[in-house]
């Protein structure tokens, strides 16, 4: 079975409350841990009305104190955002708290609009992510055993070696990844323009390190998974009008679903969401599997990271089921073969 892994957001549902999408958080890491999970990641985003988890850190130190085993970490820490020492005593506190359990998934774009990246970035001179490879490797020093004897030294966090990740939708993290010779995640999961070729790129030019050996690649794909087609396909509404309202310049909770997307996006809205979201598996069962093989077949991800913005927390637990389901389902099937 290939692995899989949840991407969480924390999104605020309409109708409902920052409070209720950190409960939802919890409870979802909970059950991602019960089915299997390989890891449980939470993502960097600042000032969006929808989103709960804009202090990143202090998010993956609960749902770590909430689980026992799963892996917990960060998909990403917009590292443009952060003096790399603050991360490495950020994340070598919950590596001392939680050991062999917090990774780092680090991203270069803001999370956020420009105006709220410069009250985020007050004292750092580069707002196009130039500086970003000098950070990833200045904040792994931090982490590298023998950073106990630097002048500046992240206490706690010399020595603990979390594991880096570089995330990216473009050319350039594939690139930066594969130099420093870092596992990779793609964000096909809103982003999936360049996935193959970002993918190649890493592959063919990947180059061994200390840290890992060989290539290892993560995609990221919408899952709106449900007893039958029908409910799955209208879980999936909410996303595409979440995108819709985000472009719009409008970006606030998470919608309910609906029966008939036309009824609230225009054509080209509809057009352009489901361009956006179109690496996604969406359906029942029968369908979702389908969906997953042709996704593996096509892109041959070493893991998939699962991102569901599904409005019910019931719905969204029972989505990540099933989708448990039926990527234990593929592999006799990938065996035989």
């Amino acid at each position: 079975m290939i692995p899989f892994s949840v991407l969480d957001l924390s999104p605020i549902p309409e109708g409902g409350t920052a409070a209720d999408a950190l409960a939802n958080t919890l409870d979802l890491a909970r059950h991602a841990e019960a089915i299997g999970a390989s890891r449980y990641w939470l993502a960097e985003h600042h000032n969006m009305p929808g989103l709960a988890c804009s202090s990143t850190a202090v998010l993956i130190g609960q749902v770590a104190a909430a689980t026992s085993r799963i892996r917990v970490g960060s998909g990403g820490i917009m590292l443009p955002n952060h003096a790399p020492l603050v991360v490495a005593e950020q994340f070598g506190t919950l590596a001392t708290l939680f050991p062999g359990r917090i990774e780092l998934g680090l991203g270069r774009a803001p999370g956020t609009d420009m105006a709220t990246a410069r009250a985020l970035r007050r004292g750092k001179t580069a707002e196009d992510g130039s500086e970003f490879p000098r950070d990833v490797m200045e904040l792994m020093s931090y982490l590298e055993p023998g950073a106990e004897a630097r002048q500046v030294r992240a206490i706690p966090g010399a020595g603990t070696e979390v594991p880096v990740w570089i995330l990216g939708s473009s050319l350039f993290g594939a690139q930066l990844a594969a130099h420093l010779g870092l596992p990779y995640a793609f964000a096909s999961h809103f982003a999936p323009a360049a996935l193959e070729q970002a993918a190649e790129v890493y592959r063919e030019t990947f180059r061994p390190s200390g840290r890992l050996d060989r290539p290892r690649f993560m995609m990221a794909v919408n899952c709106f998974a449900a007893d039958d087609d029908a409910t799955g396909f209208r879980l999936a509404t909410s996303q595409a009008q979440a995108f819709a309202n985000l472009r719009r310049g409008r970006p606030g909770p998470l919608p309910r679903p609906v029966d008939d997307l036309a009824s609230v996006l225009a054509p080209a809205e509809i057009a352009m969401a489901s361009e956006a979201l179109s690496v996604s598996a969406a359906g029942g069962p029968a369908t979702v599997r389908e969906s997953f093989a042709a996704l593996i077949e096509r892109h041959r991800p070493d893991e998939l990271i699962l991102a569901a913005a599904i409005h019910d927390p019931a719905a969204r637990r029972r989505s990540l089921s099933v989708a448990a389901e039926q990527l234990a389902a593929l592999a006799p099937a990938r065996a035989a073969e």
